[in-house]
């Protein structure tokens, strides 16, 4: 069948009209489905049957017959079905300019609903609650908070700033944790 094939393709090749008509025939449905199930639309699918064919047949030197014809037009479908959905526009509103309706121009106004002026002060407070928490820390707490949390210091960057073993830093880390959480407990 194979052969029979590739004898087709040669012909086509050659300009034979009824090895070329053969082809169309013999994968004509397959390529339909292949396109409709990507693009959801009969009459686009028939219009990219009939563009998958021509592409194919534009391109046929190009096709490797150690691979299936089958294969190679598939590819071609998908790669049709997909060029199609890209070069669609969506329609699309800009909120920048008015719109031109029957009754005039309309400006498009939109609401917004991301500013809380309650949460705000709340985080504004919070932040204060913090800094005053990590300010009335004992020095050697302080100091490595600060330079873990505000600078980004890695431990040893920090051991290494204050003169001390790295088991020491992780241990004032871990314990100014636990004060800060005592402190910002109420808050």
């Amino acid at each position: 069948m194979q052969d029979e094939e590739g004898a087709k393709i040669a012909r086509a090749l050659a300009g034979d009209q009824k090895a070329y008509h053969y082809l169309v025939e013999k994968h004509r449905s397959a390529v339909f489905h292949i396109i409709k199930r990507i693009v959801r639309n009969d009459e686009a699918a028939r219009d990219l049957v009939q563009e998958t064919f021509m592409k194919a047949f534009a391109s046929l030197s190009s096709y490797r017959s150690e691979y299936r014809f089958s294969t190679w037009l598939y590819k071609i479908a998908a790669n049709s079905s997909i060029d199609f959905l890209r070069k669609k526009r969506i329609q699309s509103l800009s909120i920048d300019r008015p719109i031109e309706t029957g009754d005039g121009i309309m400006e498009i106004e939109i609401a917004d609903y991301s500013y809380h002026p309650g949460k705000d002060l709340e985080r504004k407070e919070q932040r204060f609650g913090i800094k005053e928490a990590i300010e009335s820390l004992p020095g050697k707490y302080r100091e490595v908070i600060i330079y873990r949390h505000q600078d980004d210091k890695s431990y040893e960057e920090i051991a290494d700033l204050l003169g001390v073993p790295v088991g020491t830093v992780k241990a004032r880390i871990f314990r100014a944790r636990e004060l800060l959480k005592k402190k910002l407990k109420n808050i």
